[in-house]
């Protein structure tokens, strides 16, 4: 595994981890733009990658669920590509440990792009092998960092208003937010059951096992709703409010996660907190 220091600053100095058999490059970079934005590699022409991963939006997308070719729909959200370079788990089951494996996936699935890897290499004259490592190289180059709370954890005590401020403490006081959302990038990048895929007395996507799910990193958050790994919840109001009652209860429901009863003013200055981890958004080669 090798160590590449990535020009921006995350308020700690970073070095994201990258394998040895696919160093960054800036050609490979370079073809992994121009793959993410290829309509050829979906059957009927209609998306790429950018389709569900919206540079406008962070990386995101507005619908609850994927769309792919011939409007087919997705069962899940697709989860902002923000710093996935330092990820340990992809896909929100957490199916796939690196992103080499994790960037053909969405070519082959039939809801999605709906290619063989073989139609895949013809389209684009290149081979599996090369599209994955460009790919996963260009999805390494996007990043954020530089927020207003990169800036106060830095030295600089008026980079937060006192709201988000109030809010920092209780992300890690009262709300104990740090027990799955840690580190820079704000995710212990494990799978927990928080009670959203529980309705109706039974599970409606198992994720990766009994209703769990990777925990979603935070940065860019105000930029990305809907949230959770269905969409369900519109925007971060919805979101401080799902867990300051406590989730949604079911069997399986993760042992951190319990009633808080935030009050109206806890809640403003958490949502107002989670908007101030908006920073710089940077791709490709720097």
């Amino acid at each position: 595994m090798l160590l590449a220091a990535l020009a921006i600053p995350l308020g700690l100095d970073l070095y994201m981890p990258v394998p040895e058999a696919n160093p960054i490059t800036r050609e490979k970079v370079a073809l992994g733009r121009r793959l993410f934005f290829d309509r050829r590699l979906s059957r009927d022409r209609s998306v790429s990658c950018s389709s569900c991963h919206d540079p406008r939006r962070a990386f995101s997308t507005a619908q609850p669920v994927a769309t792919g070719v011939f409007g087919r729909q997705g069962r899940r959200n697709a989860p902002a590509l923000i710093n996935r370079g330092y990820g340990r788990l992809f896909f929100w089951d957490g199916r796939v440990p690196a992103l080499e494996e994790q960037v053909l996936k969405p070519i082959q699935d039939p809801n999605e792009m709906d290619l063989t890897l073989e139609e895949a290499s013809a389209r684009v004259k290149l081979d599996a092998a090369m599209i994955a490592r460009a790919l996963a190289s260009y999805v390494r180059s996007i990043l954020s960092g530089d927020s207003p709370y990169d800036r106060f954890l830095n030295g600089d005590r008026k980079a937060l208003t006192p709201v988000e401020q109030l809010g920092l403490q209780l992300f890690r006081g009262k709300g104990n937010c740090t027990a799955c959302h840690v580190g820079p990038n704000f995710s212990d990048e494990k799978l927990h059951n928080t009670g959203v895929a529980f309705r109706n007395g039974a599970l409606e996507d198992p994720g990766g096992g009994k209703g769990n799910f990777k925990t979603p990193m935070l940065r860019e958050s105000a930029r990305t709703a809907p949230y959770m790994h269905d969409g369900s919840l519109a925007t971060l109001e919805e979101v401080v409010e799902f867990y300051s009652e406590g989730g949604r209860a079911n069997p399986g429901l993760d042992p951190e996660i319990r009633p808080l009863r935030f009050t109206p003013e806890e809640k403003r200055g958490l949502a107002a907190f989670l908007r101030s981890l908006n920073g710089q958004l940077r791709e490709g080669w720097r």
